[in-house]
């Protein structure tokens, strides 16, 4: 499988509606692109459709989703499929990615609950990603999740993650973050881990702030800044991978909009310090994955 050209390229942000007036107001030069959760937007009118629509005429944007459920045991919704479909093809978003979770089975659970790494469960999952990129007529990423419990685990979680992508031969958003988090609760190498990851799949990473519960509890809360063995781990991501485009999450505790910009600048110097030498590795910008 040879790697198709990166959807968006250098920084990116989570574009939250508290944030959505500084950046009007005061647009930044050092952000590249933005991300959505789809199910924030569809359906919405008036003053916010027209905000929304602002930023997607000004920059390149991609979808996190929140809701597929994609290892749910409950059946696929291919009605929201459909809808997320309409919603890409509107704003004419570069990319649709979603977390290899599940978040439903006769209702929503509300919270990102880690399927088991079994290999019924690999087919289960590969599946149901196949049908969603059929339905979508694209490729779709799936997440590498934080989870804090592994149960009816049969197989290690970094080979439950590849055959998934092999098996339905879709592509990675890598959390650099969720690789630290989950190192430490559950006492793994991050580096090793992080480069045992194909790729080849990779479409653009994400980093982020977690809550520290205890030296050996890390909790993912994207409410945090960005802590020093998180910038390391994402140093090591480029030197292994090339410079892969890179968005900052922050979902709570939102600080000034000038804050999130000096982290966005420290992706962006780290990028730059790992340009040289790894052009080779970062195709630059296309118009989305397409088939």
């Amino acid at each position: 499988m040879s790697k198709p050209s990166y959807p968006v390229s250098g920084t990116g942000l989570g574009l939250r509606r508290t944030l959505m007036g500084p950046l009007q107001d005061n647009p930044p030069d050092n952000i590249n692109f933005l991300e959505v959760a789809p199910e924030n937007w569809i359906g919405i009118g008036g003053k916010m459709a027209k905000d929304f629509r602002f930023f997607t005429e000004r920059y390149p944007f991609v979808c996190h989703g929140l809701s597929l459920s994609i290892g749910s045991p409950a059946p696929l919704d291919e009605t929201f499929v459909h809808r997320v479909k309409r919603f890409l093809d509107e704003h004419g978003i570069r990319f649709y990615t979603e977390h290899l979770s599940y978040c439903s089975d006769d209702g929503h659970l509300y919270d990102l609950m880690p399927i088991p790494f079994t290999e019924e469960a690999v087919h289960h999952v590969a599946g149901r990603i196949k049908r969603v990129q059929d339905i979508l007529e694209r490729r779709i990423a799936m997440e590498n999740v934080s989870y804090y419990a592994a149960p009816g685990q049969q197989m290690p979680e970094i080979e439950f993650i590849n055959a998934v992508l092999e098996e339905a031969d879709c592509d990675l958003l890598l959390d650099v973050n969720n690789i630290y988090v989950n190192s430490i609760n559950h006492q793994y190498d991050a580096r090793d881990f992080l480069t045992s990851l194909p790729a080849e799949r990779v479409v653009y990473f994400h980093i982020a702030g977690h809550y520290d519960e205890a030296d050996d509890l890390k909790v993912d809360t994207h409410g945090a800044p960005v802590i020093d063995p998180v910038w390391a781990l994402l140093e090591t991501a480029y030197q292994h991978f090339g410079v892969v485009p890179t968005l900052l999450e922050r979902d709570f505790n939102i600080p000034p909009l000038p804050e999130l910009l000096t982290e966005i600048d420290q992706i962006a110097v780290l990028q730059a310090k790992h340009a040289h030498g790894n052009k080779a590795h970062n195709p630059g910008t296309a118009s989305g994955h397409t088939g």
